[in-house]
């Protein structure tokens, strides 16, 4: 198929996609080596983290920040290694230029010792905006577990 014969939603070529792609790698890396800094500071100055199993969202780079360096003392304190996984990744640049990313994340834990195993399924569904130096940062990120999503 030529290039011009591909549907003009043929994301995985597209730069955007990619880069996506390669925002996700870094931020995925941070949550998972415990860097809980560096992974708050993938979202805006005011983001928001909400997940159907949290009571409350995270709102703001400190809180998301305190989240996520809790979650990885307790795993450190358990022996627990995790990795998250996204993938069946989707992109939609926005009218206004903010990007539309849906993925499904599958979280992996391996015990100290042991073998890993999927955690949990979940979908992520993030909006992105572009900051001045022309990074990409999230604004608000929904994560639904699979095992707790009511309806359909």
């Amino acid at each position: 198929m030529s290039p011009s014969q591909r549907p003009a939603d043929a994301g995985p070529e597209s730069a955007l996609y990619q880069e996506v792609q390669h925002f996700y790698g870094r931020q995925m890396r941070y949550l998972d080596e415990a860097r809980a800094v560096e992974w708050s500071r993938t979202f805006t100055e005011d983001g928001v983290f909400t997940a159907n199993a949290h009571p409350q969202p995270s709102t703001g780079r400190a809180e998301i920040a305190a989240a996520a360096r809790k979650a990885a003392d307790q795993l450190a304190e358990q022996g627990i290694q995790r990795r998250h996984w996204l993938g069946m990744l989707q992109v939609d640049e926005q009218a206004d230029g903010t990007v539309r990313a849906r993925t499904y994340a599958l979280i992996v834990s391996t015990p100290r010792g042991g073998k890993a195993a999927v955690h949990l399924s979940c979908s992520c569904d993030d909006l992105l905006v572009r900051q001045a130096d022309g990074n990409l940062l999230v604004k608000h990120r929904t994560v639904e577990r699979d095992d707790l999503r009511t309806g359909q």
